[in-house]
């Protein structure tokens, strides 16, 4: 159930994908194994002499020295060439429901095959997968899966959608693009569950075949992107409007932390801004924080506190918002704008009832925000 958080490297994996994964291992005897790492050559970054090289995927914009590791832990000078060292090799491989992205307006009821690699490019002190997301592949068992091995494992397990997820998918950006452009050819849609932290160019070369995202927009305040993650908030902000731009499905999940970003001015300046600058119709998804990592000495967020967060976001015009991380009753469904009738009814991550028909409420034939086919 959603409330029920796990790492995602402790995961199982099916039977079936267990042998996918074997078939494609024949080219790499050591997948599965603590340190096994395949790599490519890096598609953004540029040469400033004999010895430094500039990575321009993210705004962190890193100058890395001969043998020299980014910020992210995931991609390496070596020999005057920059490589992706997650190229082909997740951490993390399994099957999900798509509302676990979550994403609760895009063919509600599929399954996702959800892939991650090492690495991230934020040192969130709340993460929630650490013990990858915060570490170098070196560290972690990966497995030797293709970009051809993902589109033929998602097929043979019945996904509709490809999902980028769990730790930061812009660290491993080569493996993602050319994912999604097999996907693409193959009828599969992409989605990627990601922090924002993108420089511009890299991110519009992804929306040519990214069908949905989601975006974790942490705190609406630059300090604390900072002091908690060590990272930017205007990239990020970004990044979500030229997501809408172009025709990417987008939601939006804030974790709401205790002492932190919970207060109701700035989740209000939040919702305004996403109601101005992206549109009421966009979801939003305050998610429970749990004691984790950096940040064990906290409690759990209050549901009074989340509730109140939903409130102040339907109050200031947002025409989607859930809580995600409780059992809740009303929360998690989704209803008409316009009608207010139950459109879409959730347990968990199961879909009970769905009363949209060509993306249309079946009581008043309203639009719903949404892909539904």
């Amino acid at each position: 159930m959603k409330w029920c958080m796990k790492s995602c490297a402790m995961l199982a994996i099916s039977p079936l994908l267990l042998d996918i994964l074997k078939k494609y291992a024949i080219a790499s005897p050591k997948s599965g194994e603590l340190g096994f790492i395949s790599k490519k050559e890096a598609m953004f970054y540029t040469k400033l002499s004999s010895d430094t090289l500039q990575c321009n995927l993210c705004p962190r914009a890193c100058t890395i020295k001969s043998g020299g590791r980014g910020f992210c832990r995931a991609r390496q000078e070596e020999n005057g060439k920059y490589y992706s060292y997650v190229y082909g090799n997740p951490t993390a491989v399994h099957v999900d429901p798509i509302e676990k992205k979550p994403l609760f307006h895009f063919l509600p009821g599929t399954a996702a095959f959800s892939l991650a690699t090492a690495g991230c490019n934020f040192r969130c002190k709340f993460c929630q997968n650490w013990q990858i997301s915060q570490s170098p592949p070196e560290q972690s068992v990966n497995y030797y899966l293709p970009p051809e091995g993902v589109v033929s494992a998602a097929k043979e397990n019945n996904c509709k959608t490809i999902a980028y997820t769990y730790t930061e998918p812009t660290v491993f950006f080569e493996y993602m693009l050319d994912t999604s452009r097999i996907a693409r050819k193959n009828g599969l849609k992409n989605m990627y569950h990601s922090n924002g932290f993108i420089n511009q160019e890299p991110l519009q070369e992804l929306c040519k075949y990214l069908d949905g995202a989601n975006i974790d927009l942490k705190y609406f305040s630059r300090e604390l992107y900072n002091e908690i993650s060590e990272g930017n908030i205007g990239p990020v902000l970004k990044t979500l409007v030229t997501l809408k731009k172009n025709k990417v499905h987008l939601e939006i999940t804030n974790l709401i932390v205790p002492a932190i970003n919970d207060n109701m001015g700035k989740i209000r300046e939040m919702c305004d801004w996403i109601k101005t600058e992206l549109g009421k119709e966009i979801p939003l998804h305050f998610s429970r924080f749990y004691p984790l990592y950096k940040l064990e000495n906290l409690v759990p967020t209050p549901v009074a506190t989340l509730e109140k967060a939903r409130d102040t976001a339907l109050s200031s015009g947002l025409q989607y918002v859930y809580i995600g991380n409780i059992p809740t009753d009303v929360a998690e469904n989704t209803y008409c704008p316009k009608c207010r009738k139950l459109l879409i009814k959730r347990e968990g991550y199961q879909i009970m009832q769905n009363n949209i028909i060509s993306g249309k409420c079946k009581y008043c034939s309203a639009k719903i925000y949404g892909v539904w086919n």
